[in-house]
């Protein structure tokens, strides 16, 4: 690794793939503990000779060699670290007097425990892994397992809602243009097309998946196999302790989709919005997107409830996920990666969704139509989309924000633009605390926003590095001289 490319990292400070160890005696249990995690989770870097809040202080440059080879020595040790791993430290001379020794951990497809204890990576902390369902959930997420697969040998066709199957003939054949073929399938055909019904070759197991029960399955033979799903859609508005209204739905997914449509349309505003010459919905675009990427991408096996929430100044969904990262997805660095192929594709069959990848895009574009500002993507064990909501933002017209005042824009292919040339984002109010911070004073260093904020140096590292990946503030300087001003 480059010297540069160190101190670069050394400004951010440790993250969820970034680790720091100060090593002085040698090297000591919490370091394999966190190679452990780094393992369990998305892989990461180690830095040995560097304290937590990002200060070289080194090792001795001849116990380096040593220190390398014990570390070697414990992770190759199947009484320690099961199962092994095999990685290889690199020992760096950062300057004159010190000398570091990195490890780049990368993500690994098992499931690793240091003395018999599973680490998982939560933020920037090791934490231990005691509970068995999450246990379980790490060994899916590592094993790649669509649970969506599972069979269960003992359902049959009379615990499906068979009803629903001309409806949905009718959709598919809708959005295929007039042609479909299972307009002329039966229903255990066309079950079995859609990828419904199947065999288990590892097993032998035939018969409907999870996949299957979840998009047609009656209430109580869903409530059999997943005890826990539900979502549940809330409005708090006014009453943001508890709700203004509320709606608990634990049917079907081909069901639970209309209804929450439903509950989005009658608790969100519909502004008028004309793309082209042809007048579009903004509202029934965006909330379409939000719900079927909460119905088709989320981990059944878990119990944490899935949610739909409105409230006065922004919408979100958030559902357990089977994360492959951990941090924002944007349009640029989008990797679609279906959590659910079965559902995804039925879900696309009927119109209910479109190509894997375009809700992402679609959602940042009608976004700032709807409300000026753009979404968030959250990917982690819990996976949210956020949309900023402003009842009084109107795309035709502009607002008026203190003495900000947003250029009025009449051609669709244009963005808001914020008069003080700040980009409109959906910030929290920590980051607009740094930045008006930084605007007044023309700078500002992680000290100060530690002092501003009153919170610890890796949070407010971590907040500064979002602000310089949104491309709002820059990063200039390095180590202890870094300060951070606002991009031109």
């Amino acid at each position: 690794m480059e010297i540069k490319e160190v101190q670069s990292i050394l400004t951010i400070g440790e993250t969820v793939a970034v680790e720091f160890k100060r090593c002085g005696n040698g090297i000591e249990n919490d370091t394999y503990e966190t190679v452990c995690s780094f393992l369990n989770r998305f892989g990461g870097d180690l830095f040995m000779g560097i304290l937590d809040d990002g200060t070289v202080v080194g090792i001795p440059e001849k116990a380096a060699p040593d220190m390398v080879k014990n570390f070697i020595k414990v992770i190759s040790n199947p009484t320690l670290f099961s199962p092994t791993i095999y990685l290889v430290p690199e020992i760096i001379k950062y300057d004159e007097s010190h000398t570091i020794i990195h490890v780049h951990i990368p993500p690994s497809a098992e499931v690793h425990s240091f003395k018999k204890v599973i680490y998982d990576r939560v933020d920037d902390a090791d934490v231990k892994i005691t509970s068995t369902s999450a246990i379980a959930q790490m060994y899916i997420r590592k094993q790649n397992i669509f649970t969506e697969k599972k069979i269960y040998p003992y359902a049959k066709m009379e615990d499906l809602r068979l009803d629903l199957l001309p409806k949905i003939r009718i959709m598919a054949q809708n959005h295929a243009g007039g042609q479909h073929p299972w307009t002329t399938m039966d229903d255990q055909e066309l079950l079995k097309s859609a990828g419904l019904y199947g065999r288990d070759i590892v097993t032998g197991e035939e018969g409907f998946n999870l996949a299957a029960i979840m998009l047609l399955g009656k209430d109580d033979v869903i409530l059999n196999v997943a005890p826990t799903y539900v979502t549940d859609a809330l409005v708090r508005k006014v009453n943001v302790d508890r709700y203004d209204d509320r709606e608990i739905i634990k049917t079907n997914l081909i069901e639970s989709y209309s209804q929450l449509l439903d509950f989005g349309r009658k608790n969100l505003p519909d502004k008028f919005f004309l793309e082209d010459t042809v007048n579009k919905s903004l509202r029934n675009t965006i909330v379409r997107e939000m719900i079927s990427n909460t119905l088709m991408h989320r981990e059944f096996t878990s119990s944490y409830t899935a949610k739909f929430v409105i409230e006065k100044d922004r919408m979100y969904v958030e559902n357990a996920n089977r994360a492959t990262k951990e941090g924002f997805i944007t349009v640029d660095n989008l990797e679609p990666n279906p959590k659910n192929p079965l559902i995804a594709s039925f879900f696309r069959n009927i119109g209910y969704a479109d190509q894997l990848g375009s809700g992402v895009r679609k959602l940042f574009k009608y976004s700032k139509y709807y409300s000026g500002k753009d979404p968030l993507f959250v990917e982690d064990d819990v996976f949210r989309i956020i949309v900023p909501l402003d009842d009084a933002y109107s795309f035709d017209y502009g607002i008026e924000a203190g003495s900000s005042k947003v250029i009025e824009i009449n051609n669709a292919d244009k963005m808001p633009i914020n008069a003080d040339k700040t980009p409109i984002n959906s910030l929290s109010a920590q980051q607009n605390s740094i930045i008006q911070f930084a605007k007044e004073t023309g700078s500002i260093k992680s000290r100060q926003v530690e002092e501003l904020l009153g919170v610890k140096q890796r949070r407010a590292r971590r907040i500064l590095g979002e602000l310089v990946n949104m491309g709002i503030l820059e990063r200039q300087g390095a180590y202890k001289s870094t300060v951070y001003v606002l991009k031109n």
